[in-house]
C-alpha cells in the first residue's frame, strides 16, 4: 500500500533540503513499516514508506528508470489488480522489466502512454511521477478516491502526500483551519477536493493533475456518468456475478497473507464465499465483536440484529478459519486509543466507537495478516441502507444520510458554543453543497420522475458520503501497517450498476436486489434474507459512564476545546444515565473529546472570522 510525499521547487535545489523531505517521509510510517526511500533532484525530492505486498524484494521505491532524455521517477501507493496484462502488453512493445512489481508496470506504462496510463489502470492507487525529461511532476488518483492523495500548491511548485500530515510536516505549509475547514468537520459530508487545511486540497478522484514551470493543470479522466441500460433482470444479474468474480480474483493476489473482513452480512459473506471458492485452501476471516452484545443485544433504529451469529454462520458454511476480535468497553475508551485514532484520522469529528473498534479490529488482524478484503461501499453501489427506501427521505432536499439522522435525533445536537455554532452556519454550508451535487447529476431519457430522484440519491452516495466511509477505512488500516482491499469500489461494477435502474436494483421489492440475486448459490438463506446492519457500535453503558468521567475530567481544566464548545450541554451530557443516554447525546461527548485530542496532537491555528 504505502505512504508517498514530495516536494518540487522550481526556484530552489532541493538537494540542499533532505532533512525537510525525511520529515515528510517520516510521517507516512504507519503506511509503510517495511522500508523507507527518498529521491532528490534539483526541483524535485521524492518520498516513500513501503508496505511490501507485491514482489517483496524487487519493488523497493521511489523507483526510476533511465532514458536516453534524462530519468523517470515514481513514488507509487496502492495497487494496479490488472498490473500483469499491462505488462504482458507493454513487453509486446518492447520494454524489459527488472522486477515483478506492480509499480514498475505503471512507471513504464507512463513512458509509454503517459498520462494516459491512468486510463488503462483497474485499482486503488495514488502516485506521483517526476519526468525530469522536461521538468513536470505527474500526479494521478484512483477512479473511486479510494487511496488518499493531498496537495499544497506553492509560489514556485507543490507539496504533496498521501495524507494531509506529510504536507504539514514540511515549513513552507500553513498549519491553519477556517471556518470552511471547520465546517467540513462537523457536517458529515465530504466535498471533492476540500482538504481541512488552508491552502491544501485534495487530487481529486479520476484525476491527472500535472506540474511545471508554467503552472498546476488538473484533467478528469473518469468520472461516474450516466448511460443506458438495456440489460434485462436475467442478464444483469449474471453481469453483477460475473464482475465480482473477476475482481475478486483479481483483489487476491498478493505475496503475503491474506484474509477476508467478515461481518455476517450479505456484503462480506458473498466475498468470503467467492474467496473461499477461488483459493483452493482455507480462508481466514475476521470480525469485531463486544463483551457481551450478542447475549444482551436489543435491537434499535440502526440494528435489528447482532453480527455474530450470521458471521459465524458465514464462516461454518464456507468453511473458513474464522476469530472474532471482541473488546470491551475499558478498552474501547482507553484515551491511548483515542489518541491513536484522532491522529491517524487526522481530523476530528469521527465516529467514536465506531472508529475505536475498527482500528482495535485492523490491529489484532495485522498480526496475522498484511492484506484484507471489505465489503466496503456495497451499500452505495447496491442502495442497501435504510434511508435508501423511505419516501420522506427519498423526498427531502438535503444529502439522505441527513435527513435520516435528523429523523433519529431526541435533543439538539450541538456540543458546539452558540457564537461558534452561528460562525459555522451549517444548514446553508450543506444545503450549499448539496445544491452543487446535485448539479452534477446527468439524467437519462426517459427516465421518470422518481427514477431520476433515486439516480441523484445514488450519485450523492457514490461521490460523497462513500468517501467518508473510505477515508476511514484508509486512516484506521494504514495506521497499523494493514492494507484493506474494497471489491465493490471496482469502477467497472460502480459504472454499471449505477445505471442500473432503480426499479432493477430493487426487484424483489428490497434492498440490495441484485447483489442478494448474485450470491443465492453461495450463502445460507438466513444470510441472504437478513435485513441490512450497519458497522457495529457497543451498547455497554460502561462505555457510556467512561466517557462521562472523561469529560467530567476535561470540564475541571483549561483545556483549549473548551473556548469552542457549549460547556452546558456538555456538563448535563456528562451528568445523564449512562444505560438510557441517547446516542446522540453519546456522540456529542465523543465530539468534544476527539476536539480536544486534535486540538493539542495538530495544534492548528483557528482562524474562526
Amino acid at each position: 500500500m504505502c505512504g508517498i510525499t514530495g516536494w518540487i521547487s522550481f526556484d530552489r535545489n532541493l538537494t540542499r533540503h533532505q532533512a525537510d523531505l525525511d520529515a515528510m517521509t517520516a510521517t507516512m510510517a504507519c503506511r509503510g513499516p517495511d522500508a523507507e526511500g527518498s529521491w532528490l533532484d534539483r526541483h524535485a525530492a521524492l518520498g516513500h514508506r513501503r508496505l511490501a505486498v507485491i514482489d517483496i524484494e524487487g519493488g523497493a521505491q521511489p523507483m526510476s528508470v533511465c532514458t536516453a532524455d534524462g530519468a523517470v521517477t515514481i513514488t507509487y501507493s496502492g495497487e494496479a489488480y490488472n498490473f500483469t496484462e499491462l505488462r504482458g502488453e507493454l513487453r509486446r512493445r518492447g520494454h524489459r522489466f527488472r522486477t515483478r512489481s506492480d509499480t514498475e508496470v505503471v512507471l513504464r506504462g507512463y513512458l509509454e502512454w503517459e498520462e494516459a496510463v491512468a486510463e488503462r489502470l483497474n485499482g486503488m492507487y495514488a502516485f506521483a511521477i517526476w519526468d525530469t525529461r522536461v521538468d513536470k511532476l505527474v500526479m494521478i488518483r484512483d477512479r473511486m478516491g479510494i487511496k488518499p492523495f493531498y496537495l499544497f500548491p506553492t509560489t514556485d511548485g507543490v507539496l504533496f502526500g498521501s495524507e494531509p500530515k506529510a504536507i504539514l510536516a514540511n515549513p513552507m505549509a500553513d498549519r491553519a483551519v477556517d471556518l470552511d475547514g471547520l465546517r467540513e468537520l462537523f457536517s458529515v459530508i465530504k466535498t471533492p477536493g476540500h482538504a481541512v487545511w488552508c491552502g491544501m486540497r485534495e487530487v481529486l478522484p479520476g484525476t491527472v493533475v500535472t506540474v511545471d514551470r508554467s503552472g498546476i493543470r488538473e484533467h478528469r479522466y473518469w468520472t461516474l456518468q450516466t448511460r443506458a441500460h438495456t440489460d434485462d433482470q436475467q442478464t444483469t444479474v449474471a453481469t453483477v456475478r460475473s464482475l465480482l468474480d473477476d475482481i475478486v480474483a483479481r483483489q487476491l493476489v498478493a505475496d503475503v497473507p491474506r484474509c477476508m473482513l467478515l461481518s455476517g452480512g450479505l456484503d462480506s459473506s458473498m466475498l468470503t464465499a467467492l474467496a473461499a471458492a477461488q483459493l483452493g485452501e482455507q480462508v481466514r476471516s475476521f470480525a469485531v465483536d463486544f463483551v457481551g452484545q450478542t447475549e444482551k443485544f436489543m435491537p434499535d433504529d440502526m440494528r435489528a440484529t447482532p453480527d455474530t451469529p450470521y458471521a459465524h454462520e458465514v464462516a461454518t458454511h464456507v468453511d473458513a478459519r474464522h476469530q472474532d476480535i471482541v473488546l470491551g468497553p475499558t478498552t474501547l475508551a482507553d484515551p491511548a486509543v483515542r489518541q491513536a485514532v484522532v491522529t491517524a484520522r487526522g481530523i476530528t469529528g469521527g465516529l467514536g466507537d465506531m472508529d475505536a473498534s475498527l482500528y482495535l479490529l485492523f490491529k489484532a488482524i495485522r498480526g496475522h495478516s498484511t492484506v484484507a478484503l471489505s465489503g466496503e461501499a456495497a451499500d452505495e453501489v447496491f442502495g442497501g441502507y435504510r434511508w435508501f427506501h423511505q419516501p420522506e427521505v427519498q423526498a427531502a432536499d438535503t444529502f439522505p444520510w441527513i435527513a435520516y439522522l435528523a429523523r433519529l435525533r431526541t435533543q439538539a445536537p450541538d456540543s458546539l458554543n452558540a457564537d461558534l455554532t452561528a460562525a459555522l452556519d451549517l444548514p446553508s454550508y450543506i444545503r450549499d453543497r448539496y445544491a452543487s451535487a446535485v448539479a452534477e447529476v446527468e439524467t437519462a431519457d426517459g427516465e421518470t420522475e422518481h427514477e431520476r430522484r433515486m439516480r441523484v440519491i445514488c450519485y450523492l452516495h457514490l461521490t460523497r458520503f462513500v468517501r467518508l466511509l473510505l477515508d476511514r477505512k484508509d486512516r484506521m488500516s494504514m495506521a497499523v501497517g494493514l492494507e484493506v482491499r474494497v471489491p465493490f469500489c471496482d469502477h467497472r461494477l460502480v459504472e454499471y450498476v449505477y445505471n442500473t435502474p432503480w426499479s432493477l436494483k430493487t426487484f424483489d421489492g428490497r434492498e440490495k436486489s441484485l447483489l442478494r440475486a448474485a450470491a443465492t448459490d453461495l450463502l445460507p438463506q438466513s444470510v441472504l434474507q437478513r435485513v441490512k446492519s450497519p458497522y457495529p457500535s457497543t451498547q455497554d453503558p460502561l462505555y457510556a459512564s467512561a466517557l462521562q468521567q472523561q469529560v467530567k475530567e476535561l470540564l475541571a481544566t483549561d483545556d483549549p476545546v473548551l473556548e469552542l464548545v457549549n460547556r452546558r450541554w456538555v456538563d448535563a451530557a456528562a451528568q445523564q444515565d449512562p444505560t438510557t443516554m441517547p446516542t446522540d447525546v453519546r456522540n456529542g461527548i465523543e465530539r468534544t473529546l476527539d476536539l480536544s485530542v486534535w486540538l493539542d496532537s495538530y495544534c492548528p491555528e483557528l482562524r474562526l472570522s
